[in-house]
């Protein structure tokens, strides 16, 4: 049912930052929304790599994107935010000090700020271009992220790519698969130095093969059971590997959506933002986490963290006007109830259109 939202503020994003970013304006009594095109939270940690373990979260050694995930959906909990999942924020005009936002399933969010969280933006896996690619991705054959280690279990896995994410399943798929094969188009891989050289040790020990300088030519199989990947150098000599499974890491397209049309500052795909306050070109409207740039950013969730922190305080003055912020520690005041200052208490409840 399409939703009217009164709220503080609206996040469009609901990954890792933007979950932080409510409890962040929580902490300062500001309720919020939060839109979503995934049907559940999480972003890319949810739908790309639940699975995957996380090692620079602070006081965290390790730990699963899931349960993140999961965690900081507890932490925000006590600010009771609405969660509008499953649609995309397609319109944001200026109205009465505010803003109104519009989705693709004619909800109206109006609110006093914004935060754009979208990570990716709209994202989606980079193909190759393989003939007959969509018969095996139909049937799982292909597939450009992991949700469950355990599908792979005695399976024969190829993996395509140099970057973190194929170095990473491929360091911890040859625990259950019954081989795993990496392909790359030359002996450097983009990934952490110390998961690359992990890699290789891997592949001296016998535990797993690198396929150098090769890349994908072809697939072969009947009816989306995949048999074999068939792969080439650049020279045009080929190999024939035995498959079950292709994992195709070549990153994400990024995009932004309507994003890109609310006249913002832009930069790459990126939104620019003062990285003193996170806002945008646009007062009223601020940037975090992946989608934000600014000179040093670094692409990493507890900087996205910091960076939900600093403009959840540089928005207070905009949702709350003439009324001072005094600054305190979590330690000293606690986890306040969801409320607004002046006694407004819980959270504006959706109401059908």
């Amino acid at each position: 049912m399409p939703a009217t939202v009164e709220t503080d503020v609206a996040i469009i994003g609901a990954g890792p930052v933007g979950l932080f970013a409510v409890f962040e304006c929580g902490m300062l009594r500001m309720r919020c929304a939060v839109v979503d095109a995934l049907d559940a939270i999480g972003g890319q940690c949810t739908a790309l790599y639940p699975e995957k373990p996380i090692f620079d979260i602070p006081a965290h050694p390790q730990i699963g994107a899931a349960e993140l995930i999961e965690r900081l959906e507890r932490q925000a909990a006590p600010f009771t935010p609405i969660y509008l999942l499953g649609r995309r924020v397609e319109s944001l005009r200026a109205e009465g000090g505010g803003f109104v936002l519009g989705t693709t399933a004619g909800d109206a969010i109006r609110c006093k700020a914004v935060v754009i969280a979208a990570g990716a933006g709209a994202f989606g896996p980079n193909r190759p271009p393989l003939a007959g690619l969509e018969e095996f991705e139909a049937s799982g054959a292909v597939r450009y992220l992991v949700t469950r280690r355990e599908d792979f279990r005695g399976k024969r896995v190829v993996i395509a790519g140099g970057g973190d994410s194929a170095v990473d399943w491929a360091l911890s798929l040859k625990q259950v698969a019954a081989r795993v094969t990496v392909v790359h188009r030359r002996p450097k891989f983009r990934a952490a130095p110390e998961s690359a050289a992990q890699l290789e040790a891997a592949a001296a020990r016998g535990e797993l093969d690198l396929a150098i300088p090769y890349q994908l030519q072809a697939l072969e199989g009947e009816r989306g059971r995949l048999s074999f990947v068939v792969l080439a150098t650049l020279k045009g000599e080929t190999k024939r590997v035995e498959a079950d499974h292709l994992l195709a890491f070549f990153g994400l397209s990024m995009d932004l959506g309507p994003i890109a049309r609310w006249g913002l500052a832009l930069e790459r795909h990126h939104v620019r933002v003062d990285p003193a306050t996170c806002e945008t070109s646009l007062p009223g409207v601020y940037a975090i986490g992946d989608v934000a740039t600014y000179p040093g950013k670094l692409k990493l969730i507890l900087q996205g963290f910091s960076e939900a922190a600093m403009a959840a305080h540089a928005m207070y003055p905009r949702v709350f006007p003439g009324q001072a912020l005094h600054f305190e520690y979590s330690t000293s005041k606690g986890v306040p109830l969801a409320s607004a200052p002046g006694g407004q208490a819980g959270m504006a409840a959706p109401a059908g259109n």
